[in-house]
């Protein structure tokens, strides 16, 4: 099935989603484990219809679901086909049956609540390293290049965050390499951003606002605010 650009996921108009890096993402409150666990459980039976599941966690007064497709069709300009982890139409169908589910159970969504994290290594050998990585964060040399067309580690099970591999210079020049990317709602970015900057850190890098900040803490260690501000909702 073919991945879903951002356009086509702003224009489903998903309002109790967001998408953050892969995939869709929904918070639900809930009162108490009980109730998380019935609403799972609807959930699931929607998924058992569709053929298709979210990846769930139930925690403390909340329930967090995670759409994506393991198999969605990228194609490049020349039309090279690859597989790869990306919002599909069947991830936008259960999106919306899973907020009717949500509305039977009277449960409200928290979208703004909703983050992703995921590692970041500046490199110019990604290749080379990509299966010391993989071993160490998954046991599993297949996790190179899993879902995605470069060398990313990305870990079947969701235990660890993926790490995607940046340009750098040939080794040893002096920099950071491994950083933090802090994937958010598009309408509480600013207001992350703010609270770094009020606890001591410093924007160094807007160029590419709203979709990456990059903010350092006062030792000048970095981490990366990101948005798919095409995904989000058009007022």
């Amino acid at each position: 099935m073919d991945m879903l650009r951002s356009a086509q996921i702003a224009e489903a108009d998903l309002t109790d989603w967001r998408k953050l890096a892969q995939g869709l993402h929904a918070r639900y409150l809930v009162d108490d484990f009980g109730a998380g666990a019935r609403f799972v459980a609807a959930v699931g039976e929607a998924g058992d219809a569709l053929g298709h599941h979210p990846r769930v966690t139930i925690g403390r007064g909340h329930v967090d679901l995670e759409l994506v497709t393991d198999d969605a069709v990228y194609r490049e300009d020349d039309g090279t086909e690859h597989v790869v982890e990306w919002v599909t139409q069947q991830d936008v169908d259960l999106a919306r049956r899973i907020t009717e589910v949500a509305a039977d159970h009277r449960l409200a969504a928290d979208p703004a609540s909703v983050s992703e994290v995921e590692l970041g290594l500046d490199t110019a050998r990604s290749a080379t390293i990509a299966p010391v990585w993989a071993a160490l964060l998954t046991g599993s040399a297949e996790s190179q290049g899993r879902g995605s067309p470069s060398d990313e580690v990305r870990d079947a099970t969701g235990r660890v965050p993926n790490l995607w591999f940046g340009d750098a210079d040939e080794p040893g020049s002096p920099g950071q390499r491994f950083h933090v990317e802090v994937y958010v709602a598009a309408e509480v970015a600013e207001q992350r951003i703010t609270a770094a900057v009020a606890a001591g850190g410093t924007v160094v890098d807007d160029s590419d606002a709203p979709a990456l900040t990059v903010v350092a803490d006062q030792d000048g260690n970095r981490g990366v605010v990101c948005v798919d501000a095409a995904a989000a909702k058009r007022d």
